[in-house]
């Protein structure tokens, strides 16, 4: 009897950790370990030594620039390839699924912008960080959800995916338009002969991944040198990806999606937390912490994302532009909305972009968005809890 324990053993583990990697909330609980892991780290001996890493070189990049600009160009080609696929045929695909997750995108994008910017008004130096609280980590929030199980309705989840991704879309517009430094023509020009090479393979086509990738992997490197930031690349190529497939064949846009989840979940925004949550808490003063960039996030991504998402939800739900999910109470919608404050992975990504030059208002920055994801985190899942939904 012990014998056949100890063999069944190995397959009980097995299965666990299968279990556990394939359910929604894993992505969510291994980033916060590897932030976790990164702040304990450089409030540590080994704190000088993990600064030395990341700014080791290798191949003409920095260990934290190959994480911030190429790994995370595969985040946002991920991204980019769940847009285009919602908006085509998914929870985006008609107008009417539209209304309620763009209209709460919107205020949910347009009022943390405006908290962070009543408290930096003065000072221009910090006011180019204005969009580092507008955005929502979908892997965060929809992983609160999981562990609520069927607490929450179905239509409360896919209000919130939706909203998530018009809130990427829109961050991803920011920092093509705000967040780029001084235009290289010919590498802007050589980027623009790859989208001109991917728009005529999409049209001739051309099915098979290699190709595109190849050429992305070139539209890449033309845009870190351009000046505009390298992730967009994968927003681009995406773009292009064939949406269908041959009969009775997986689209080449699912199949890249299918292939490249697992690998963006567990490496490249283990990676990233890792490379860019670690903040050395030891000089910091009480003025810091209470400075305007950590107030401005914290309180934007709180209190600023709950007020714009739930807000502008009402107002459209109220005046007929949109429907309020299906078997959901106003509790339960105004519980998503705060959730929604979880901005941690595009907010610190912003704010490294907005303080290139500043590492103290990067430190500031991370301390802001720590503060105000773990609050809409803990009030959130709170709402949710003991919210009850509206029987149909």
């Amino acid at each position: 009897m012990a014998g056949n324990s100890i063999k069944k053993a190995p397959i009980v583990i097995t299965r666990a950790f299968a279990a556990f990697f394939t359910s929604p909330m894993a992505g969510g609980i291994v980033l916060i370990l590897a932030s976790a892991a990164a702040i304990i780290i450089a409030n540590s001996a080994w704190g000088e030594s993990y600064k030395a890493l990341l700014v080791w070189k290798t191949a003409g990049l920095s260990v934290e620039h190959w994480i911030n600009d190429a790994l995370m160009a595969i985040f946002f080609l991920l991204v980019g390839l769940d847009i285009k696929r919602e908006l085509l045929m998914g929870q985006l695909a008609s107008w009417s699924q539209r209304a309620l997750p763009g209209f709460a995108a919107a205020g949910g994008m347009a009022v943390p912008a405006l908290f962070f910017y009543a408290f930096n008004s003065g000072n221009p130096e910090t006011l180019s960080g204005w969009a580092i609280p507008t955005a929502t980590d979908i892997a965060f929030a929809l992983g609160v959800l999981a562990l609520l199980g069927d607490r929450v309705p179905l239509s409360l989840k896919i209000f919130l995916s939706a909203l998530a991704i018009l809130d990427d879309m829109g961050a991803v517009i920011i920092i093509a338009l705000f967040y780029t430094s001084d235009i290289a023509l010919t590498m802007l020009a050589g980027a623009a002969a790859m989208v001109v090479l991917l728009a005529i393979m999409n049209r001739m086509g051309v099915k098979r991944l290699l190709p595109y990738l190849v050429v992305g992997v070139v539209l890449w490197f033309f845009m870190l040198q351009s000046g505009v930031h390298a992730t967009i690349a994968g927003i681009l190529l995406a773009l292009f990806i064939p949406l269908k497939g041959g009969e009775d064949e997986t689209s080449p846009l699912e199949k890249l999606e299918h292939a490249l989840g697992p690998w963006v979940t567990f490496i490249v925004l283990p990676l990233f937390g890792f490379a860019n949550a670690g903040v050395a808490l030891g000089g910091m003063t009480l003025d810091d912490l209470t400075a305007p960039v950590p107030i401005g996030v914290a309180l934007g991504l709180f209190f600023g994302k709950q007020i714009g998402v739930f807000g502008l939800s009402l107002l459209a739900i109220v005046t007929g532009l949109a429907k309020k999910p299906d078997n959901s109470s106003w509790l339960q919608l105004y519980g998503v909305a705060v959730l929604c404050g979880i901005g941690f992975t595009m907010s610190l990504f912003i704010g490294n972009l907005a303080f290139a030059h500043a590492p103290l208002l990067v430190d500031e920055v991370k301390i802001g968005v720590l503060a105000g994801s773990i609050a809409a985190a803990i009030f959130g899942m709170l709402i949710l809890r003991f919210a009850h939904a509206r029987r149909s």
